[in-house]
């Protein structure tokens, strides 16, 4: 009797790969042709696998998990000597920074002086890739991103988020000054493909990142990854080229919001993990996380999956 062997199935699409950073410590992430976890199934490859950003913020946190700020210690109240401290103890594929002062309900902090924080920090990270968030204020956040683009100029940050009220000048900061761009959708795939068209006539697909927001364990994990997974599965299956660029999981955030996790830090933790590789399961490929356990117990669990 000849030997059973499982089906094979075959994908016309491909994520393009997406490159963030410069020099030896530049990350390149997207590149599968394959869904999460089944490359070893000779299905396809997944030849970057997925990568972890570790969340600062540039004003001094409050709130925090004890073990966080514990971890940190009084670089907490320096954003430029907390980037150094995380790049040189933790070691992570990226650096996410929030620019939450920049919001006009907080700090209102002037894109002068964001940009200033932002090129310190990045230069104090010795060479970590950066992604800059704002806080999504469709009339600041163009200033600030387009002053940080043109400050790091040629350093291939990832700038974002890019809204559909406020792609357009975000999109050109990125092209003229050579950065990526990450579009962001309310959980919706035909928004999301809107967005992408829309970005993609301004810069090339391979410097878009998507985010199509992603909720943690008990706010919404599920419907998060049905719209992760069928984003993947619309690139790599039905070759939407719309839909093929990689993809990022902001949750960090949104766990440590939960009154789990500010009620007990070990449920904040697991918490934080579960809703990590629920997000590699569906097909992330960047994956922010802030406290430093859970960074490295994920980035423990994907070396061990050899994605």
């Amino acid at each position: 009797m000849a030997e059973w062997k499982p089906p094979v199935e075959a994908y016309k699409g491909r994520i393009v790969e997406v490159t963030i950073g410069r020099g030896p410590r530049a990350v390149k992430v997207g590149g599968e042709n394959v869904f999460a976890f089944n490359q070893g199934f000779d299905e396809g490859q997944w030849p970057n696998p997925p990568r972890v950003a570790i969340e600062l913020w540039d004003t001094e946190p409050k709130g925090w998990a004890k073990g966080i700020l514990d971890f940190y210690g009084d670089a907490v109240k320096d954003p430029i000597a907390w980037a150094k401290k995380a790049s040189e103890e933790l070691k992570p594929d990226l650096i996410f920074l929030y620019l939450i002062s920049t919001d006009p309900n907080e700090e209102d902090r002037s894109p002068e002086k964001a940009k200033d924080l932002v090129r310190a920090a990045y230069e104090a990270a010795n060479g970590v890739p950066f992604i800059v968030y704002c806080p999504g204020n469709e009339a600041k956040d163009p200033e600030v991103l387009k002053a940080v683009a043109e400050a790091l100029k040629g350093e291939n940050l990832l700038l974002g988020p890019a809204l559909k009220e406020d792609y357009e000048p975000i999109a050109q900061a990125a092209k003229e000054y050579e950065h990526c761009v990450s579009a962001q959708a309310p959980m919706d795939i035909n928004l999301q493909k809107e967005l992408d068209v829309k970005i993609s006539r301004i810069i090339p697909r391979e410097r878009i990142v998507l985010d199509p927001l992603a909720p943690c364990v008990g706010v919404g994990l599920e419907y998060g990854f049905s719209i992760f997974e069928r984003q993947k599965h619309a690139a790599i299956s039905f070759g939407d080229e719309m839909m093929q660029m990689p993809m990022i999981a902001n949750f960090s955030l949104e766990v440590w919001k939960t009154k789990e996790a500010k009620e007990n830090e070990k449920m904040g933790i697991m918490w934080e993990e579960m809703t990590a590789m629920t997000y590699a399961l569906a097909g992330a490929n960047i994956l922010v996380i802030r406290h430093p356990l859970t960074y490295r117990k994920v980035k423990e669990l994907l070396d061990k999956c050899k994605m």
